[in-house]
């Protein structure tokens, strides 16, 4: 997953976020990445493969931090991997799931390359932080938003959920959407604070300690919309990469077995939406809806 690291929003949002930009931080900071390679071997997936219509699966061992936490059966990872699908999310509905994040992202947007809205807490980049944007701008949301782009948002959330649960053997009703989940647009403005620098190296499990199943449903094309950008799974062999295509998901177990880190975007603007999944109800969110 691609972390946003910015400032946290003020308001009842701000610990949890502060908790999180800590937490990423910290494994950026740390040294144990710093000698991996920063070069692309292999691509796992090229923007002009059509992956369909079964998923391409790429099985790795799991690693120890499963064994950290609570386990739940029919939903902590027993296999572990990674996955991509060009099936069950069409153009169209991409298209109209960017077109929805450009209207939430005009309203505002980071002063830095990276800002996200999430239609789930409500979080907005506007400068150096975050704004919540059904308070900021109240009944202006029903201009923005409708309530057939948060029926397809949950149609296409309820198929990502399928397709994992079927690529790694789960119960699909014992796996919950979790925060974070939320669009991103990426260019090449320079970040203004460290905060914006999203391509560091990370893994979601440390970052988040919930996340137990990582998924991004690219929203634009890799080579056409944007240049770099690539998404780099970090192995101990040598480093793999999948290129965006508007449509494809990308889907993997978020622990240390899939350390990741997102491409600079060099030109063009890069949409995703990062859907992510745990299996402690504990953790569970909502489907947002309008307000």
């Amino acid at each position: 997953m691609a972390l946003l690291r910015m400032r946290a929003p003020q308001g009842a949002n701000a610990t949890e976020i502060e908790k999180k930009i800590k937490r990423g931080n910290a494994l950026r900071q740390g040294s144990a990445w710093r000698g991996l390679s920063c070069e692309v071997t292999e691509t796992l997936v090229s923007r002009g493969e059509l992956v369909s219509p079964h998923p391409r699966i790429y099985s790795v061992p799991c690693s120890e931090d499963y064994n950290n936490h609570k386990r739940y059966p029919g939903c902590t990872p027993q296999k572990c991997g990674r996955a991509v699908t060009d099936s069950i999310v069409t153009r169209e509905e991409a298209e109209t799931l960017k077109r929805l994040a450009e209207r939430g992202l005009a309203l505002a947007g980071s002063e830095g390359g990276a800002s996200i809205l999430d239609l789930h807490s409500g979080a907005l980049s506007m400068g150096k932080q975050f704004v919540n944007i059904y308070r900021y701008f109240g009944e202006q949301i029903g201009e923005v938003f409708t309530e057939e782009d948060f029926q397809l948002y949950k149609d296409v959330r309820v198929r990502i959920q399928a397709v994992i649960a079927e690529t790694f053997g789960l119960d699909p009703a014992l796996m919950y959407l979790t925060k974070p989940t939320f669009f991103s647009r990426i260019n090449s403005t320079i970040a203004q604070t460290q905060h914006d620098e999203y391509w560091h190296p990370h893994i979601d499990k440390v970052t988040y300690g919930s996340f137990d199943y990582t998924s991004l449903l690219y929203l634009s094309d890799y080579g056409s919309d944007f240049s770099g950008g690539r998404f780099i799974f970090m192995d101990p062999n040598g480093n793999r990469t999948v290129e965006p295509r508007a449509g494809r998901v990308s889907f993997f177990s978020s622990g240390t077995e899939n350390l990741h880190r997102v491409e600079k975007v060099s030109w063009g603007t890069r949409f995703a939406i990062t859907v992510s999944f745990t299996c402690d109800p504990a953790h569970a969110i909502a489907d947002p809806a309008m307000p």
